[in-house]
C-alpha cells in the first residue's frame, strides 16, 4: 500500500497549479502548433498523435464541464499539449504534476497522460477544463473562492478525476480518524489553505473536498445552481453562500459531518452529464 501511495504522489493529482502571478503567463506559447483536425488543441510538434486522443476526448469534457457549470465557456477552450517533460516543465514549474491550468489560464498536459498515466486522460482533462472555465469568468486565481470549493467542484465534475488516489471509502475514515479538510480557514491575496494547512495528504484532500461538494450539490441542487452562478458572476464566495443558504459553510456542511460520524453516510450528487 506505502509504495502504492508513493507512486500516486509522484503524480500529485491533477496538479492544479494557481497562484496570484507567475512568469509563467510570460512564456511564449510558439512552440506548439494547432492540431489539423481541431484547431482547439495544440501540440508539441511530432506528438500530434497524443493531440489526437485529446481532441477526442474533448468534445464530452466540454460538455461535462458545462453542464456542471450550468453556463457555456465564455470563450472556445484551448489545450496545450506537451509531449516531453521539458516542454512540459517550461510551461509548468510546479513539479510532479499531470496536467495544469498555471497564469493567463493556460491549460498543460505532461507526456504522462500519453504514457503511464493515459488511463487518466479524459479524467484529467476533464478536472482541467472546469478550472479554466472557471477562471475564464473570474481570473486565473481569486482568494475568496476556498480551495476545497475550488478542487472538489472540478473532482466531482470529472467524476472523481483528479481524486483517484483516495476512495470515499478512505475519506470517510479520514474523516473519523479526526483527519478532515478544514472550512474555517479563509484565503487571502497570495495565501491560498491547501491539504497541509487542513493537516491532511493531498489525496484525502481532493477527495473530502469532493464529496463536499457533492453532499453539497445532492441537497439542494436549486441552491448549488445558485451559488454556482453567483461565483462565476465574481461574487464572493462567503457573501454568496450566506445570501442563498442562510449559513456560514461550515455550519451547513455540518450536517456533512455528523452523517459521516454518524454512520450515516451522505447522499452524494452524481456529476452532471453532458
Amino acid at each position: 500500500m506505502r509504495q502504492v501511495f508513493a507512486a500516486a504522489a509522484l503524480a500529485l493529482l491533477a496538479g492544479c497549479a494557481l497562484t496570484v502571478s507567475d512568469p509563467r503567463a510570460l512564456t511564449p506559447l510558439d512552440s506548439f502548433v494547432p492540431l489539423v483536425a481541431d484547431a482547439r488543441v495544440w501540440v508539441e510538434p511530432g506528438y500530434e498523435a497524443y493531440g489526437a486522443r485529446v481532441a477526442a476526448a474533448l468534445p464530452a469534457a466540454i460538455a461535462r464541464v458545462e453542464a456542471a457549470h450550468y453556463l457555456s465557456f465564455a470563450r472556445a477552450p484551448r489545450v496545450h499539449v506537451c509531449g516531453t517533460e521539458a516542454c512540459f516543465q517550461r510551461h509548468v514549474l510546479t513539479p510532479k504534476l499531470s496536467a495544469a491550468v498555471v497564469p493567463d489560464n493556460r491549460l498543460i498536459l505532461s507526456p504522462n497522460l500519453d504514457g503511464k498515466e493515459s488511463h487518466r486522460l479524459s479524467a484529467l482533462l476533464t478536472h482541467e477544463l472546469a478550472h479554466l472555465h472557471l477562471g475564464q469568468r473570474i481570473g486565473h486565481y481569486h482568494p475568496t473562492l476556498p480551495v476545497w470549493f475550488h478542487e472538489g467542484w472540478a473532482a466531482l465534475t470529472a467524476d472523481g478525476g483528479g481524486a483517484e488516489y483516495v476512495s470515499d471509502a478512505q475519506a470517510i475514515a479520514a474523516i473519523r480518524a479526526g483527519r478532515r479538510v478544514n472550512l474555517a480557514l479563509r484565503d487571502v491575496p497570495g495565501k491560498r489553505h491547501r491539504a497541509g494547512a487542513s493537516g491532511i495528504g493531498i489525496f484525502e484532500f481532493y477527495r473530502q473536498s469532493m464529496l463536499l461538494v457533492g453532499w453539497l450539490k445532492a441537497q439542494d441542487e436549486a441552491g448549488f445552481r445558485r451559488l454556482a452562478l453567483a461565483v462565476q458572476d465574481n461574487a464572493d464566495f462567503e457573501i454568496a453562500f450566506w445570501n442563498i443558504y442562510g449559513q456560514a459553510p461550515a455550519d451547513r456542511l455540518a450536517g456533512f459531518f455528523d452523517g459521516v460520524l454518524g454512520d450515516n453516510l451522505p447522499v452524494q450528487a452524481a456529476p452532471a452529464q453532458p
